[in-house]
């Protein structure tokens, strides 16, 4: 099981940036799906970002596209969050699950069931 940590959310105002870390000790070492999902308020936990280390591929729901962009850096990954919104506030997940062969649904990246890896949530909130 990987030990997901969060970090970097906050109180922000509508239109600021935030970015998100997630340290995934064993990022380096297999191929990896990593999504980053939110529940805000009174919602159901919904997919934000997914990534894939084994092809470099990028994937985003529609609310955030243009907005939020995901990387990776070494056994960091990021959420760089730009132009928010008072409906992105949540508390935000990382979530990690390792590819044996590098191969994946991307139907699948927004599914929480796919990960069974979690860290413990870093809280968001967009606010004037």
């Amino acid at each position: 099981q990987t030990q997901l940590v969060e970090s970097g959310g906050g109180l922000v105002q509508p239109g600021g940036s935030l970015r998100l870390s997630c340290a995934v000790p064993t990022l380096s070492l297999h191929y990896y799906l990593i999504a980053w999902f939110r529940r805000a308020p009174e919602k159901e936990r919904e997919g934000v970002s997914g990534f894939s280390t084994s092809d470099g591929s990028a994937y985003y729901t529609d609310s955030v596209k243009g907005r939020f962009t995901i990387s990776r850096d070494k056994n960091m990954v990021y959420l760089q969050m730009t132009s928010l919104k008072l409906e992105d506030t949540g508390v935000y997940y990382c979530a990690a699950k390792v590819l044996r062969v590098g191969v994946f649904d991307p139907a699948s990246i927004f599914s929480a069931s796919t990960y069974s890896d979690w860290g413990q949530g870093t809280q968001v909130t967009v606010s004037s």
